[in-house]
């Protein structure tokens, strides 16, 4: 059981890398993301194609690498 719960966990967490390594920038450096981070939270413009693919892929795959963490502590405690 404790192999299953680290190696779900390791394999997780390598789709979880890369999913946000494909992902594109959304800024331009600090500033944008001072001026910029705004007008994409509060703005109605959403994210189409493989950008919103990744995107949902990513909090999938954060919110397993959550249940998997602690599924493995205590699986190992």
């Amino acid at each position: 059981m404790q192999t299953l719960a680290i190696t779900l966990l390791t394999i997780d967490t390598i789709v979880l890398i890369v999913l946000v390594l494909l992902q594109s920038g959304k800024s331009a450096g600090l500033s944008g993301a001072i001026s910029g981070g705004a007008e994409q939270l509060f703005g109605k413009q959403k994210a189409r194609g493989i950008d919103a693919v990744l995107h949902k892929a990513t909090i999938v795959t954060g919110v397993l690498f959550f249940v998997f963490s602690f599924l493995a502590a205590y699986v190992l405690s």
